[in-house]
């Protein structure tokens, strides 16, 4: 069986402190799982600020090196595959989309020129012609078109547009497996439930695996299908998502489920929408 993605004991240290006071720190400890090619899903990794999760999604996306253990993407080690064409050809499978979609484009730099570019990048076309057809390809998918960005900049734009437009470039490539990070954190809770769904349907339509970081255990209850707590750098309970947070059993995830889901955790799609308050979050 094939696995687009493969993390075997992956662990991650820091060194902290000044030169007489160091210590190191396990942000990521033992963390191991496999999303199979040919079963497409949402994965989520859960848990608060400083559980590792946003470490862990860094040396997926080779931005950081494991201390210790193996990532594989199709069998391939890339903590092997850093630079040149080795790093275009991963990159090609694995696309990032990030928290923040205002901090994601240079206020200075028209949007459709980061569509343009990825294109011409990872996909070799090279007349704007060619160009713009895979960029609205793309923007198509997201339920918007190049009419409506092309010449525009970031401050023109929404938020839950541009995240759609981070999307969209994300999709450019044709990949694998998408990291999003955090990826509705900073969008209106009006607009975070058609960010989900969009989720959804490109696992569905187009085959892609998303693995979804958050702290949010709405959106994590309403859309994925597998998911990892994470505490201080460990995995605490793993499971199907609405397994695992209908019935938690480590203490750490019954207080994240009592404290975010209501009682009835299938509403949770009333929190992502913002019909019903979530202030307990």
């Amino acid at each position: 069986m094939t696995h687009v993605l493969e993390l075997d004991h992956v662990r991650k240290q820091f060194r902290s402190g000044g030169l007489f006071s160091s210590r190191i720190v396990d942000a990521v400890k033992d963390v191991s799982f496999t999303l199979e090619a040919d079963h497409p899903e949402v994965f989520a990794i859960v848990g608060q600020s400083g559980s590792g999760k946003s470490t862990l999604a860094n040396m997926i996306l080779g931005s950081e090196l494991p201390s210790s253990g193996a990532i594989k993407v199709h069998g391939v080690d890339i903590t092997e595959r850093r630079r040149g064409k080795d790093r275009i050809a991963f990159m090609s499978r694995v696309q990032p989309i990030f928290q923040n979609p205002f901090e994601a484009f240079n206020p200075l730099t028209r949007i459709d020129s980061y569509l343009f570019s990825t294109a011409r990048r990872f996909r070799g076309a090279e007349s704007r012609i060619d160009q713009e057809a895979q960029a609205d390809e793309a923007l198509q998918l997201v339920g918007l078109s190049i009419d409506e960005v092309r010449g525009r900049y970031s401050h023109e734009l929404s938020g839950g547009q541009l995240q759609r437009i981070a999307v969209a470039r994300a999709l450019i490539p044709k990949p694998d497996l998408i990291i999003a990070d955090e990826p509705v954190s900073m969008v209106d809770a009006s607009l975070r439930m058609s960010i989900v769904n969009l989720f959804r349907d490109l696992r569905d339509q187009l085959g892609v695996t998303i693995i979804y970081i958050t702290h949010d255990l709405a959106t994590a209850y309403y859309i994925a299908d597998r998911l990892i707590i994470m505490k201080s750098g460990e995995v605490v309970e793993e499971g199907p998502a609405k397994e695992v947070l209908d019935n938690p059993q480590h203490p750490y995830s019954r207080a994240l489920r009592d404290a975010v889901l209501p009682p009835e955790p299938a509403r949770a799609h009333e929190i992502i929408s913002g019909q019903v308050s979530d202030d307990r979050a």
